[in-house]
């Protein structure tokens, strides 16, 4: 079975892209006995579990998510707390159940988390900026939030930016990607209309609204979007190419400087063992 992927709310699984992705769980449950009886049978089936959340983990799910990892003593699940909007997190969450499928062991998955994140380009359309406190906002900006038909589209991720529609153009990625799209009271087709053409996006899905995408934007009159790589052998690609290392407290392969499941760093080149030189794949940079 694939390694079990999780995130913390219904609202954040996708539409699988086609019959190989598997579905992601979704963990907490409603109590701590039932969150401890669902990670405890994900392990028994998958081997691992990988659940995302946010980065804040202020969440009250996500203490109990932690509570129950405590409780069960289990070093098979990685909770990784990603720094992305909720619809971007969704994204990720999407890309990874993809990769599940493929001959990646279950470290290697959990630590490739921080890099398919930096290839996630996360952002809203806002019809006010006035609570938005997750981007910098120049006091000018606020001030024109307040103009009549005032637009912003802020982009979270990978480099924070606000534009206001109309005036300036908000910079996309360099590569082929896939857009998802959700709207809560939209101020406009903007992202529909305008983003998703001039960034090139190869295809647009709409998706309803996480319950978080408002607390996180600071408002409910938004359309947030996410575009990212989609290409299950362009993800593999990616993440395979890197070199991979073994994790000197748990023993899992991982690839970076952290490993995903124990959070054990990568020691400094001087005190690492030499290992043999793996030969990346065709293609491979």
């Amino acid at each position: 079975m694939p390694t079990a992927i999780a995130v913390t709310s219904p609202d954040l699984v996708l539409p699988p892209l086609d019959r190989q992705t598997p579905p992601a769980a979704v963990q907490p449950q409603a109590t701590l006995e039932q969150s401890l009886n669902g990670l405890h049978a994900l392990v028994e089936q998958h081997g691992y579990v990988i659940a995302l959340h946010a980065a804040s983990g202020d969440d009250p799910a996500v203490q109990r998510l932690r509570t129950a990892r405590s409780i069960l003593e289990s070093d098979r699940i990685a909770l990784l707390g990603v720094d992305l909007p909720p619809l971007g997190l969704a994204l990720l969450a999407q890309q990874l159940r993809r990769l599940s499928v493929c001959d990646l062991s279950p470290g290697v998955l959990a630590s490739s988390v921080r890099l398919l994140a930096h290839y996630v380009y996360a952002g809203a359309l806002l019809g006010s900026v006035t609570r938005l406190d997750r981007v910098p906002v120049p006091l000018t900006t606020h001030a024109k939030s307040w103009a009549p038909n005032a637009h912003f589209a802020v982009l979270a991720h990978p480099r924070p930016q606000l534009v206001r529609i109309g005036q300036e153009e908000l910079p996309g990625p360099e590569f082929g990607t896939r857009m998802v799209v959700a709207a809560g009271q939209p101020p406009s087709d903007w992202v529909t209309a305008h983003l998703a053409p001039a960034w090139r996006v190869q295809g647009v899905t709409t998706v309803p609204l996480p319950k978080g995408s408002g607390p996180w934007w600071g408002t409910q009159r938004l359309v947030e979007f996410a575009a990212g790589l989609h290409d299950v052998s362009v993800l593999y690609q990616l993440v395979s190419s890197v070199r991979r290392e073994v994790c000197h407290w748990c023993g899992l392969e991982l690839i970076g400087d952290r490993c995903g499941f124990c959070a054990a760093p990568l020691p400094p080149p001087s005190e690492q063992q030499p290992v043999a030189a793996r030969a990346l794949p065709r293609g491979g940079t």
